[in-house]
């Protein structure tokens, strides 16, 4: 199961970030309309994500409470369309989250400026541990620190929780 360190920041500019971005060399890959249907399972996350067109199943658990935030997952991607309406009849759907992204690497760091309807605009960093945990860290902290970013303002929640905690 690959195993990803994860951090998420509300921010005010998704421009302003994305100039630091090129600034600072990492690779523009795509502009992504995702659409993420999580449904109700023990102890972790399935969301189906629709992501232009394409959809995937992934399964993820993701520890929000220690010093970092590891997320291990799996991803299932489908060659054909029509899995929400198979799922809606297994699963019970608990939320459905619409972003636009604009996702950009950097030394093996996925970099995502997301534009979330009802929630607001954050970046979030997706460092994946190839070589263990502590040269994952190595490159996920030269980020925060080429980002000028502030540990102290991680949000560790998902989108899913902070959606659902719009709704009580």
């Amino acid at each position: 199961m690959p195993t990803n360190l994860e951090f998420k920041v509300k921010i005010k500019s998704i421009d302003q970030f994305a100039s630091q971005l090129e600034d600072i060399g990492a690779e523009f890959i795509a502009v992504l309309n995702q659409r993420d249907v999580y449904y109700k399972t023990k102890g972790k996350l399935l969301k189906l994500r629709i992501e232009n067109g394409i959809e995937s199943l992934i399964l993820y658990k993701r520890n929000e409470s220690g010093k970092n935030r590891w997320s291990d997952f799996k991803i299932i991607r489908f060659e054909s369309t029509g899995v929400e309406n198979f799922l809606n009849n297994i699963f019970e759907k608990q939320a459905v989250i619409t972003k636009k992204r604009l996702l950009y690497k950097y030394d093996n760091t996925r970099i995502h400026l997301d534009q979330v309807r009802k929630l607001s605009s954050f970046l979030e960093l997706e460092t994946l541990v190839l070589n263990g945990k502590s040269e994952a860290i190595n490159r996920f902290n030269k980020l925060i620190r080429l980002l000028g970013l502030n540990r102290k303002e991680e949000i560790r929640k998902s989108y899913f929780n902070l959606i659902t905690s719009l709704k009580r």
